[in-house]
């Protein structure tokens, strides 16, 4: 089954860290890609650039609404995302408490519909 590791973070978060401490970021990272080939799992993954860089659009009666920024203010935003294929919601939030955005921020599990019963 295929379930959406979803980053959140408060963006002040990365942009106060130092050069150093982001390569430490980035390499943890790699060391979970590096894990998730090792184990096997198909997967993909990329960060998602500032919300400030994000437009929303609605269409409500035939009228497209176009704003800036993400969908919901909030204190931590979708800084990005890994997509995996495991056999489990448990095998899922082990891959996901190796994200290293799980110190300072949240990490949402969420498992893919695909309509099958449809």
């Amino acid at each position: 089954m295929q379930y959406l590791l979803l980053i959140y973070e408060a963006e002040e978060i990365w942009e106060n860290k130092s050069l150093e401490e982001k390569r430490a970021v980035l390499a943890g990272h790699g060391a979970l890609h590096e894990r998730l080939q090792a184990d096997g799992i198909e997967h993909s993954g990329q960060p998602l650039m500032p919300t400030a860089t994000a437009v929303s659009l609605r269409n409500r009666g035939g009228d497209l609404q176009v704003s800036d920024g993400p969908f919901a203010e909030t204190k931590e935003q979708l800084a990005g995302f890994y997509l995996v294929d495991v056999e489990s919601l448990e095998a899922a939030m082990e891959y996901a408490a190796l994200i290293p955005h799980v110190a300072t921020g949240t990490i949402e599990v969420r498992p893919i519909d695909n309509h099958e019963d449809l």
